[in-house]
C-alpha cells in the first residue's frame, strides 16, 4: 500500500478473493488505517478495494464458467457418497436464491471467495454478478476501512474479533459436512437392508 497507494490496496483484495487465506479483515482495516495517517485517501481505499474485489470475484466466475456443468456432474458422478441428485437440488437452490447469495456471501467470510463459483456454473447474467458483488463488495468494504480509520493504531483489534468469526463459519461448515457424511451413510446402509429384505421376500413367495 505504501508503494502502490490505492491500487495497492485494490491488489491485495483482488488476491484475497483468490486466495482466501488472505483475510480482508486485515487489509480493510490496515487501509482504512493508511488513510488516518494520510498515506491513502479513504475514498480512493473504498473505490479501489471494492474494484480489486469485483476483479477477484470475476476470476473465479471465470473459472466457475470454464469448469461448466457437465464437469461438475461427471466429478459428483464418481464421488463417495455424492449423487447427481445432490448437484440438481443445488441448481434448483442456486436458481430461487443465488441472487440473495451473490451479494449477502460478499460479506461472510471464507463464502466471499466460494460464492463467486457456483455463480459462473450457473452461468448468472453477468451484469446481474457484477452489479450484485459491486454493491455487496462496497457495503463490506466501506464498513471495515471506516473502522480502520476510526481506530488509527488500535485497527488490529477488527481482525483479533473477526478471526473468531471466522473460525465459528469454519466450524459451521465442517459441522454441516460431518452432518451430510453421517446422513448419507445411514441412508445407504437403510436402502441396503431394505433391498435385502424385498430380496428375502421374492425368495419366499417363489418357494
Amino acid at each position: 500500500m505504501e508503494r502502490l497507494g490505492e491500487p495497492g490496496a485494490g491488489i491485495a483484495i483482488a488476491l484475497e478473493n483468490l486466495f482466501p487465506p488472505l483475510p480482508s479483515e486485515v487489509i480493510l482495516p490496515l487501509a482504512g488505517f493508511a488513510a488516518s495517517r494520510g498515506d491513502l485517501s479513504l475514498i480512493g481505499a473504498v473505490v479501489w478495494t471494492t474494484i480489486g474485489s469485483v476483479v477477484g470475484a470475476l476470476a473465479l466466475y471465470g473459472v466457475g464458467a470454464l469448469f461448466g456443468r457437465d464437469r461438475i456432474v461427471g466429478i459428483a458422478a464418481r464421488l463417495p457418497l455424492v449423487k447427481v441428485a445432490d448437484i440438481e437440488k443445488t441448481e434448483a437452490w442456486f436458481a430461487r436464491h443465488g441472487t440473495k447469495a451473490v451479494f449477502f456471501g460478499r460479506m461472510i467470510p471464507i463464502f466471499r471467495s466460494l460464492i463467486s463459483v457456483p455463480a459462473g456454473v450457473e452461468r448468472m447474467k453477468i451484469t446481474t454478478f457484477l452489479g450484485l458483488t459491486a454493491l455487496g463488495s462496497l457495503i463490506w468494504n466501506t464498513a471495515f476501512v471506516l473502522a480502520g480509520y476510526a481506530l488509527g493504531e488500535n485497527w488490529g483489534i477488527i481482525e483479533r474479533y473477526m478471526g473468531v468469526v471466522s473460525k465459528g463459519v469454519l466450524g459451521l461448515c465442517a459441522l454441516a459436512v460431518i452432518w451430510f457424511v453421517v446422513a448419507r451413510i445411514i441412508r445407504g446402509r437403510r436402502e441396503r437392508q431394505g433391498g435385502g429384505g424385498r430380496h428375502r421376500e421374492r425368495d419366499r413367495e417363489r418357494v
